[in-house]
């Protein structure tokens, strides 16, 4: 498993409370939704994984 850092995050209330029925719905921790959304929109904009370029593609199609 890869190394777990600790941080700090400061986050609307709102915000928090809507996360934190989606993981009581999903049956997970709070930190672990947090992360699984992190990782979804990341791999969803191409930028997991080490890709520098965001995966995204220039007006030529190119990437």
């Amino acid at each position: 498993m890869a190394e777990r850092k600790p941080f700090l995050l400061r986050i609307d209330r709102e915000v928090l409370d809507a996360v934190q029925r989606w993981a009581n719905d999903d049956l997970r921790s709070l930190n672990g939704q947090i992360e699984f959304l992190l990782r979804r929109v990341l791999q969803g904009e191409g930028r997991l994984g080490g890709r520098r370029d965001g995966g995204r593609r220039g007006e030529n199609g190119e990437r």
